[in-house]
């Protein structure tokens, strides 16, 4: 990451997190549904510009603690891209999820297309065609 970020370990305050799902393109929880988020998350952490002080970048891992890890909010204010953020942010949480989970734990993500590369470069494969990445939207 360039010189001039800091990384702090935890979710972002919550109206930081909802400026930057918006900001990155990602879809937006109700404010209800985002503080219930990042209570409930197993790791998290963000970055923060050290001259404005603003959250710039974040990444959260949600997980049973024993098996089960699942990657999600990767994301970084399009203004800081580029500069090493997402990378950072996904290897502290990696960091986090190798010195706490056992031998054999499984650690996925749904890749969007602009990640891919960063996820590849972590050691990310796909897994298809043994197993599909679903969704359901509850209405």
């Amino acid at each position: 990451m360039e010189n001039g970020y800091s990384l702090v370990m935890g979710p972002p305050p919550l109206a930081d997190y909802l400026h930057l799902r918006r900001a990155a393109g990602l879809s937006s929880p109700t404010e209800d549904q985002a503080r219930a988020g990042l209570d409930g998350a197993w790791a998290a952490c963000h970055a923060v510009h050290d001259e404005s002080g603003a959250v710039v970048g974040m990444g959260r891992v949600l997980g049973d603690g024993g098996w089960y890890f699942h990657v999600i909010d990767m994301a970084v204010l399009p203004a800081h891209q580029r500069r090493g953020i997402g990378d950072a942010v996904l290897s502290a949480l990696l960091a986090r999820v190798r010195a706490d989970a056992p031998p054999g734990a499984w650690v996925n993500l749904l890749a969007d297309a602009p990640g891919r590369r960063l996820y590849t470069r972590h050691g990310f494969t796909e897994t298809a065609p043994d197993s599909l990445g679903m969704g359901l939207r509850l209405a």
